[in-house]
This record gives structure tokens, C-alpha cells and sequence, in this order.
């Protein structure tokens, strides 16, 4: 299985690593590969370049086995699509391997926005991580897609290459990267919301509007 947790990462927090270990370890201890996106196309610019988010997911997951970064995204340029990514990845991995995008159930809500977005469920499954006060709408597509490919257990990704749905409850830590920009560019400490690794290089760089000789 080729598990795939794409995002803006923007910054990397421990909510993010936490839930990626989680998924992982639903599915065997199978390896999860955080994808930071090089343009979002569903929102607007980053607070840090792409350069430099993909050195704090670096940080962030050194030392690790569970978690990789794959940089494709950055390296290929432009807006980040998924259904782009899964054929590069369908393309390296052939046609036979069981292929999941990770994604949080407030993502998942919008499936229906994304571009060629009834293309991904014959690229990959599908496994969604049900958030705390986001709820499908019960009319929608997205909730359409969930009842008619949804199955129950993880094992049932394993015997098809894609086109399966899989919602899961797990354990969350209820932190924002939203939150974490607003704390720093108040001179609030974000410690403990995310590696200390990722502090130390956000505070290197001066991003998000931190002083680099700030003692927080």
C-alpha cells in the first residue's frame, strides 16, 4: 500500500505527524509520504515559500521510519493537483498497487470542487479522517461517493488497487496551522504545538513574521 498525506503544511505541526502515525499504524505500520503542495490550488499563498516548508517537514520527521517526504509536487511546478500526482504515482507503481490519499473529513467535504475529482477514486482509495464538527452534507456528492464505495474495514483496500473509501475515527489533536501563523506573528509562542526542530528553523529564518532573536 502506498499511503499519500498531501497538504500545505504551512507550518508542519504536531496534529498533522500525529495523525499520519495514527493512519499508519491503522494499516500495518504501511509507511505514509507527507506531500507538501507547490501552489494550492483551493486557497490562497502560503506564509512560507515552498522551499521552506519542505525543510520543516524534513525536520519534522527525521528520525521517523513511518513517515517520508516525497518533494514531486514542488518539483514539478505549478498548481498541486491530486489527480495529477496519482498518475505520476500510478505511472512508478503500476497499475496493481493499492494506492490511498489521506485527507480530513472539512478536505473531503469539497471533493466535488476538485479538479477531475471523479477521476481520483480510479486512481486511489480514498481515506478519510472524520473531523470533530465537520459533517457531509447527507445530499452532496462527496456523501453520495462514501455510501456507494465505502467499506468498514482497512483490510478491503489491500485486495483492489483503488476506487474504495474508508472513513476512519482517530485520536486528534485539535491544533491549527492557522493558529500557529497568528500565535507567532503576535510574538506568542507556538512550543509544544509542534517539533521543537520546526521551532528552532521558523525562528532561524524569521518566518512568519518571528524575531530570530526573540527568547520565547
Amino acid at each position: 500500500m502506498h499511503l499519500v498525506y498531501g497538504g500545505t503544511f504551512d507550518p508542519v505541526h504536531h496534529g498533522h505527524l500525529r495523525m499520519a502515525l495514527e493512519v499508519s499504524d491503522r494499516l500495518g505500520g504501511e509507511q505514509v509520504h507527507l506531500m507538501p503542495c507547490h501552489i494550492p490550488p483551493h486557497r490562497g499563498g502560503t506564509g512560507a515559500s515552498s522551499e521552506q516548508r519542505l525543510r520543516l517537514l524534513e525536520l519534522a520527521v527525521d528520525g521517523e521510519p513511518q513517515l517520508v517526504v516525497d518533494d514531486r509536487e514542488l518539483r514539478r511546478g505549478g498548481a498541486s493537483y491530486t489527480a495529477d500526482t496519482l498518475r505520476q504515482l500510478r505511472a512508478e507503481r503500476g497499475q496493481d498497487t493499492p494506492l490511498a490519499i489521506i485527507v480530513g473529513t472539512d478536505a473531503f467535504a469539497g471533493f466535488d470542487r476538485w479538479r477531475e475529482w471523479r477521476a481520483i477514486p480510479e486512481l486511489a482509495h480514498i481515506i478519510i479522517v472524520r473531523r470533530p464538527g465537520y459533517q457531509l452534507d447527507a445530499h452532496g456528492e462527496p456523501a453520495r461517493l462514501l455510501a456507494e464505495r465505502g467499506v468498514s474495514a482497512p483490510d478491503a483496500l489491500y485486495d483492489r488497487p483503488c476506487g474504495r473509501l474508508l472513513a476512519l475515527d482517530l485520536p486528534l489533536l485539535d491544533i491549527s496551522a492557522t493558529d500557529i501563523r497568528a500565535r507567532i506573528g503576535d510574538g506568542r509562542s507556538p512550543r509544544y504545538l509542534l517539533p521543537e526542530s520546526v521551532w528552532r528553523e521558523i525562528r532561524a529564518q524569521g518566518l512568519y513574521s518571528a524575531c530570530p532573536d526573540r527568547n520565547f
